[in-house]
Formats: C-alpha cells, sequence, structure tokens
C-alpha cells in the first residue's frame, strides 16, 4: 500500500532477494530471479479514520476510503489499480479534501514499471504523472510524458511490487530489516526513497486479529503467516548533517504470505491515520500458459 509525503499523495501498498546479509543495502540490485511469491488477485477496501494527532498538529479529524485493486499474475505482470479519497478537518472550517488516483503495470521480472497518477486537492485542477521505467542491469531508465517530458537513470532501485516480495522473502527467512532503495512514479514522477523495513514475528494465521475485519473468518488467510511491517521513507535526495535522518512518512501493516495488507496505520509525522478493511474480494487468476 502506498500512503504519502502528506495524506493527498499516497504510495501504494502493494503497499521481492537477494539477501545474504540480515539486509539488502541501498544501491544493490534486486534479484530477477522467478518470482517466489505467489500474489493473491483481489480487490480491497480500507475505511480511513484520525488515529493520532502529535505536537502541534492542526487535525481535528480525518476521514476517507482507500479502494486498492490488484491483479495479474507471474506471466502477464501485475496491474494496480489504486484511489485514495480523503478529508482533513483543521477546524475553523478549514478542510481539505484530496483525491489521488493511479493505475500501474510491473512485469514479474521487476524490468518494467508503467504508471500513471491523478492527483486534485479540493477544487484545484488534476496534476498529473505517467510515465514508464525499465531497468538494464542495475541501471533503470525512467521516461516521463507527464508533469513535463524528461528522461533520467536511478541506481539500484526496486518497484513497488518487487518491494512486497522482498519483504515477504525477508520475514520468510527470519529477517528483521531490510533496506531497499524504491522507485515508484510519486510527487512529480522524479522522487526516488530510501527505505528502512522492519519486520516483526510471525503471526500463525489461526491466531485472529485483536480488531475482526473481513480476513479473520476467510479460509483463505486462516492457513497463512502473516508479519507485523512497519516500512519509513527517506528522500534520497535529502541529506542530514544532525544525525539520523527523519522519515517523510512511515506506514505499518499486518501483510500475509500471499500479499494482501491488513490493519493499516500511515504515520505523516504530525498525525497518524489508521485504515481498517472494510471489504476484501477475491478475484480469479488466469494460470500461466
Amino acid at each position: 500500500m502506498r500512503p504519502a509525503r502528506r495524506i493527498s499523495a499516497c504510495r501504494s501498498l502493494a503497499l521481492p532477494l537477494l539477501l545474504s546479509a540480515a539486509f539488502l543495502a541501498p544501491g544493490t540490485s534486486a534479484a530477477l530471479a522467478a518470482p517466489s511469491v505467489a500474489f493473491l488477485a483481489h480487490q480491497a477496501v480500507y475505511d480511513l479514520s484520525l488515529k493520532t494527532s502529535r505536537g502541534n498538529a492542526s487535525v481535528n479529524n480525518a476521514t476517507g476510503r482507500i479502494l486498492y485493486n490488484f491483479t495479474g499474475s507471474a506471466c502477464e505482470g501485475y496491474t494496480t489499480e489504486f484511489r485514495q479519497v480523503s478529508q482533513l478537518d483543521a477546524g475553523e472550517n478549514k478542510v481539505t479534501v484530496s483525491d489521488l488516483r493511479s493505475t500501474s503495470w510491473e512485469d514479474s521480472d521487476g524490468k518494467t514499471y508503467r504508471f500513471k497518477i491523478d492527483t486534485r486537492m479540493n477544487d484545484a485542477d488534476v496534476t498529473s504523472v505517467d510515465g514508464i521505467a525499465e531497468r538494464d542491469g542495475k541501471t533503470i531508465k525512467v521516461k516521463l510524458k507527464k508533469p513535463k517530458a524528461k528522461t533520467f537513470t536511478i541506481d539500484g532501485a526496486v518497484f513497488p511490487t518487487e518491494q512486497v516480495r522482498l519483504i515477504i522473502e525477508a520475514a520468510r527467512e527470519g529477517k528483521s530489516l531490510l533496506e531497499l532503495v524504491v522507485y515508484d512514479g510519486s510527487d512529480d514522477g522524479e522522487k526516488v526513497y530510501n527505505t528502512l523495513t522492519v519486520i516483526g514475528q510471525p503471526i500463525p494465521g489461526t491466531k485472529a486479529p485483536v480488531k475482526p475485519d473481513p480476513t479473520t473468518n476467510n479460509e483463505k488467510f486462516k492457513s497463512q503467516t502473516r508479519w507485523p511491517v512497519t516500512v519509513s521513507y527517506y528522500d534520497r535526495a535529502t541529506k542530514s548533517n544532525a544525525g539520523e535522518q527523519t522519515p517523510v512518512y512511515a506506514m505499518s501493516f499486518e501483510l500475509y504470505e500471499d500479499g494482501v495488507s491488513r490493519a493499516l496505520s500511515l504515520d505523516y509525522n504530525d498525525f497518524v491515520i489508521a485504515g481498517a478493511m472494510g471489504k476484501i474480494d477475491i478475484k480469479e487468476t488466469k494460470p500461466c500458459k
């Protein structure tokens, strides 16, 4: 799943391993071997609410919804459709409504990533990002059509679905830390993130969640292990001269072995948004020919 620098610019959940050490260091190329994770094609709805407001944050309330649609297979690639509509209430009739829509396609080898993202704040004009990124060895070449035509390269990054696969593989191996450089086309299409993933102890499928949701009584999920995961995102272009760098944002969730996420928590530093799964529809995946 993808949260954002601010609630109006979300990342995907989908939102995977050359981990010879405890983590894959930034700048290291991810393995492009045959996928070892059988992703579940599904559509999930998450209801958003304000969980915490910190310090001087002027956020009195937050509501919204995320619609996340993930389809495809290892042979045809993976398509992700994502929409988040959210409303932030800062009091004194100051309400911000944001609407983010994104569509992306990523091949199972992590070599090609196509993306289109539209964002609208209140009644302002829609801002769009449209482009394609292709891997050649350790280098990714990005060609943007919007917001302006531009071509540039990135070294050592992975795409979003590949990121999720790497997290699942690391969790299966008992790893607790994973560092990756991630490119997903967000913001103006030029943003690159250093990410730190912290993976907690495995939770057996037979252990019911503290807060029930549509996965609780579904037999498909009762047979799967899940892990508590927190992913912190750092702007790769920002260098801190005063100790540790503060993440731009972080997201926590419980991640199943098939890539489904539940119990979202989107931390924007000043405030935290909870995302409770309200519905999930499992879709048929066509077998590879």
